[in-house]
């Protein structure tokens, strides 16, 4: 199955960390690397519904290195996710509150053309279409790909999209 991964980190070397991230997909069982985007320098999202008192955290925090993968795997869905979160969980991801800082993310954005909406597994994941950070890296390796939910290509969503967080690929 072809599936993309969205890889992202802010906390220490985050262009180092993103790019551990991607060797180590390799090494998930069943699954070989196909291709991946350029790294990009991009804004924080800041706009979670949070507690006052972790609002500073997500405006005050540093911009994040964002890329995207395309992998082939014979995994099922949930094999890929457990093994996407095994790296994070190995590279000292910390999970506290939604859009905190962290040391990588890697998230399961398309599993070929399903469509999953349990409470632990949604896919397609259910901000791509409205995520600059997420559509840019992705439009490099797939513009053509279709979103299994709305019909549209990467390429159609990235030209729709209403989000204007600075988004600039590492020279």
């Amino acid at each position: 199955m072809i599936s993309y991964i969205g890889i992202g980190s802010n906390l220490g070397d985050s262009l180092a960390n993103c790019k551990e991230a991607v060797a180590r997909l390799s090494g998930i069982p069943e699954t070989v690397l196909e291709r991946v985007s350029s790294f990009y320098k991009t804004e924080p999202v800041t706009d979670f519904p949070t507690a006052d008192d972790v609002q500073d955290v997500l405006i005050n925090q540093d911009w994040f290195t964002n890329a995207a993968a395309e992998i082939r795997t014979l995994l099922s869905p949930r094999d890929l996710l457990r093994g996407l979160q095994d790296i994070e969980k190995a590279m000292g991801r910390v999970r506290t509150f939604a859009g905190a800082p962290r040391v990588i993310d890697l998230d399961l954005l398309l599993y070929g053309q399903e469509v999953i909406n349990e409470k632990d597994l949604v896919v397609p994941h259910r901000a791509m279409h409205k995520r600059r950070f997420v559509l840019e890296p992705l439009c490099e390796i797939a513009s053509y790909a279709i979103h299994p939910l709305f019909g549209v290509s990467m390429r159609g969503l990235k030209d729709r999209l209403e989000d204007e967080k600075k988004v600039g690929i590492y020279q």
